[in-house]
């Protein structure tokens, strides 16, 4: 069993709410043997996922990436600024 004290051992700050909620999608599809970027789109358009960055409109491919891209950024900048473990 995982240590406890190392569960978030990789976040640099908690996730957001509407992070948390794509991630819970993001399992689900792929947990049914969804993994083609362009199906796990349309099913982010079909479950009517939010973008985490709060933008408008339905996913595409460009705008997943995007969206991915700018977590991991936030992300990486709080790990600079606060640390691992957040």
């Amino acid at each position: 069993m995982q240590d406890p004290a190392l569960r978030h051992q990789s976040r640099g700050r908690p996730m957001t709410d509407a992070e948390i909620a794509l991630a819970a999608d993001l399992e689900e599809i792929y947990a049914r043997g969804v993994h083609d970027f362009e199906a796990v789109v349309a099913e982010l358009n079909a479950k009517g996922t939010a973008r985490p960055s709060g933008e408008a409109g339905a996913w595409s491919l460009a705008a997943f990436e995007a969206e991915l891209k700018a977590i991991n950024a936030s992300h990486d900048a709080a790990h600079a600024e606060n640390g691992i473990g957040a």
